[in-house]
């Protein structure tokens, strides 16, 4: 009995979480907890779900930071999540076969951010070779299909809504990437937008003159020798904390 009552209540509390933080398609309770398109992505409610998305998040991750900035990643996976929570809304709002079982689905889970991660490291380095115990040397576009197709041909299977979900995150990190290439920097909006207001505040607090022109100048000859250092060496030489250094001034 005292087995049953444990169960139950954990039953309770797993229910309570999701409708609490998991993102509805329904419009109508979608409009009254609209934090639920970010907060999803950060509720897990099953061990090898929140498992399997961390290792993924580890090996995307991982690769992604060696040639990206740290902002550029937290950022993808913010709005990867974002997207494919709006993808998961339209396609049961839009898809008749949905129709049933909107009012009942709920998205949680990390994997649409993940993918994002893995897709946008895929689309900057598609050639990346990763050596894999079993399989040897696989490029990492290959990798990145792999995954995307395994969502694509589950979504009859079952959890439709949250495979849906996954692919427009993927679609992001493409996306992300893609626009990058051609001189379009999302993450770069999105850190204005947040960052550097703040970082103006900053530097409106009382300072003298002296200093004021100091730290521009010391803020300018590092920004210098990060500029040779791409132009002896290339990009990829730099540092994580100098790509961020270099991110920040652009």
């Amino acid at each position: 009995i005292n087995l049953c009552s444990a169960f139950v209540f954990l039953l309770k509390i797993n229910y309570d979480i999701t409708s609490l933080l998991g993102v509805s398609p329904n419009i109508k309770t979608l409009s009254i907890k609209p934090w639920t398109i970010i907060t999803y992505m950060f509720i897990h409610i099953d061990f090898w779900h929140i498992t399997t998305n961390m290792i993924w998040l580890y090996f995307g991750g991982s690769i992604f930071i060696k040639y990206l900035t740290s902002k550029e990643l937290w950022i993808t996976y913010i709005l990867g999540g974002i997207f494919g929570g709006i993808i998961f809304i339209i396609s049961f709002n839009v898809f008749p076969v949905f129709e049933d079982i909107k009012d009942q689905s709920i998205a949680i889970g990390a994997s649409a951010s993940v993918l994002a991660i893995l897709s946008a490291s895929a689309t900057y380095i598609p050639n990346l070779s990763i050596n894999l115990f079993g399989f040897g040397d696989i490029k990492l576009k290959y990798i990145a299909i792999i995954a995307i197709l395994i969502d694509i041909l589950s979504i009859p299977q079952g959890n439709s809504g949250g495979h849906i979900a996954h692919i427009g995150g993927a679609l992001y990190g493409y996306l992300f990437i893609s626009l990058k290439n051609k001189g379009f920097n999302i993450s770069h909006i999105i850190n204005n937008l947040f960052f550097v207001q703040k970082k103006k505040k900053k530097e409106n607090r009382n300072e003298s003159d002296y200093a004021y022109n100091t730290r521009k100048k010391e803020e300018e000859e590092k920004l210098n020798q990060i500029l040779e250092k791409i132009s002896l060496s290339g990009y990829d030489s730099l540092s994580s904390k100098e790509k961020e250094e270099l991110f920040n001034k652009k």
